[in-house]
């Protein structure tokens, strides 16, 4: 992943959503069979482009210790991270990855504050990458979309979270 940071940011950012689409289908011609060997050929890739994609969006470098915990969570492993030390950020290797197979990747966190704050603050990642966010709460749905801009809920995280029916939020790649 580190040797292939120096290429990745040479990409353009639609450089980085055509990668995606290529990925994507590359994914949706191949049986599912083949799914989890051809996510480990691309890992190293994958990786290193949400790396760049979070370096131009947020301003934070995934550290390598974030890279490790991220495959290990990619091989369906617990990881442990102490507050403060990226969890939210980590999460987004694994979930890109795997999100480029079209089933839709689901992260479950343990209330609905925590959710739309995640989708909000990572979804500007994800929309680097070409890829779709929506947020399932108790009660709403939501879609990651940089042309809303509401004040609902009263922060910077969430201001392009716009309400959609749940069907809706669950066809996102990320979920």
């Amino acid at each position: 992943i580190n040797k292939l940071e120096e290429e990745t940011q040479k990409l353009s950012d639609v450089d980085i959503i055509e990668k995606t689409n290529n990925w994507k289908q590359e994914f949706s011609k191949m049986e599912d069979s083949k799914h989890k060997g051809h996510l480990e050929k691309i890992l190293p890739e994958t990786f290193a482009l949400v790396r760049e994609a979070a370096t131009r969006t947020l301003d934070q470098r995934h550290l390598d210790v974030q890279l490790m915990a991220g495959i290990t969570l990619h091989q369906g492993k617990i990881t442990e991270q102490r507050t403060g030390e990226g969890k939210t950020l980590t999460a987004t290797l694994p979930l890109y990855l795997n999100s480029l197979t079209g089933k839709g990747v689901h992260l479950v966190t343990p209330n609905d504050y925590l959710s739309r704050h995640g989708a909000g603050w990572m979804g500007q990642v994800y929309k680097k990458l070409g890829i779709t966010v929506g947020v399932i709460m108790q009660e709403r749905a939501f879609v990651y979309d940089t042309e809303f801009e509401g004040q609902e809920f009263g922060d910077a995280y969430t201001v392009h979270l716009k309400e959609v029916s749940r069907q809706e939020a669950y066809k996102c790649d990320v979920i």
